[in-house]
């Protein structure tokens, strides 16, 4: 489905893998519109540090997911939409629940009922592994059992749902895009590899974090965004679930250590019982089986393996030690 001739909206464009998306679609010829999160500073997140020659062809459209009428004034005229726009942290979501029902759950469903009165071609859904759980089997297949071992992951799980539930229902083109643990420049603190560099980039040598045993399957932003512009251009990707992985698994301390060695530091790591989850909600084991998407799209890794996550995670430092990027971040505090 090769469709850079016509209209996409990306919403949550201005968030870290929404804003990387972004400009990949306008570099690749794509007729792109941003839906950003409405704030009285006139904020379009991270897009408002993207080069001007990318925004210079973007429309920008501000709004909230959770508004019914604005998802669909913004989905005029579009052919496609990739959503993206969700509330992600899942400390905040033990904190503040209801606000990921109304966010991932409603806003979900107002994409999809506007795509489905409006006629859009095709509508790919954000998932994410969080809603495996912890691994029953591995590498984790797309046929895995779904456990919501959080308020996020349950939220996200129904969301997920609802998307399939409109391509059953009434034949919508949804495909459903399922990254793994992505990293990358301008992704959070609140997650663990940007916690551990903004610390080091900052002098830190005593690193604050939560558990060190479980492990994660890293995929950097590139191929994140390459699998979601795959996912886009795919007629086999309709109805289907889609896992975007390295097939890569490594302990967040093992993580913790590699990036100390391309830091040139020696770490201390100090466990912050306030960066815990709850026992029973902690993730502990998550490795992507990658073979769908290879089969379904031809995508793959090109950060994958130990050599690729190294790569990775230079071209990430690299970016968080630039005094103007680093100074983004409240390196001091947790972000939740």
């Amino acid at each position: 489905m090769k469709i850079n001739t016509k209209k996409v909206l990306v919403t949550g464009a201005d968030g870290f893998i929404g804003s990387h998306l972004t400009e990949e679609l306008i570099r690749r010829g794509y007729d792109v519109k941003a839906f950003v999160y409405y704030n009285s500073f006139n904020s379009w997140g991270w897009l408002d540090n993207s080069p001007k020659e990318i925004m210079s062809h973007c429309e920008v459209f501000t709004g909230d997911i959770r508004d019914p009428h604005g998802v669909k004034a913004a989905m005029q005229g579009c052919d496609a939409v990739l959503h993206l726009a969700a509330l992600i942290a899942i400390p905040y979501s033990y904190h503040s629940p209801d606000t990921y029902v109304d966010t991932n759950i409603k806003g979900t469903l107002n994409v999809l009922q506007a795509a489905r009165e409006l006629g859009i071609e095709k509508i790919v859904h954000t998932s994410t592994s969080e809603v495996y759980g912890t691994a029953k089997f591995v590498p984790i297949t797309e046929e895995h059992p779904l456990q919501g071992q959080s308020p996020y992951s349950a939220s996200k799980i129904g969301a997920d749902q609802l998307a399939y539930s409109y391509y059953s229902s009434f034949n919508l083109p949804v495909s459903i895009i399922r990254p793994f643990n992505t990293y990358g420049p301008r992704q959070s603190a609140r997650a663990v590899i940007p916690t551990i560099i903004s610390q080091i980039a900052a002098g830190q040598t005593k690193i604050k974090l939560g558990s060190v045993h479980p492990t994660r399957d890293f995929n950097y932003v590139k191929d994140t965004v390459n699998g979601f512009i795959s996912v886009l251009e795919s007629n086999k990707s309709i109805g289907e679930v889609i896992n975007i992985g390295s097939n890569y698994e490594i302990s967040i301390g093992e993580t913790a250590r590699i990036i100390a060695e391309l830091m040139d530091v020696e770490l201390d790591i100090i466990t912050d019982d306030t960066r815990l989850r709850p026992e029973k909600s902690e993730v502990e084991r998550l490795w992507a089986d990658n073979s769908k998407a290879k089969e379904l799209l031809g995508w793959t890794p090109n950060y994958g393996g130990v050599t690729g996550f190294k790569k990775g995670l230079t071209e990430t430092i690299e970016w968080f030690s630039l005094k103007d990027n680093l100074a983004q971040y409240k390196v001091g505090m947790y972000n939740l």
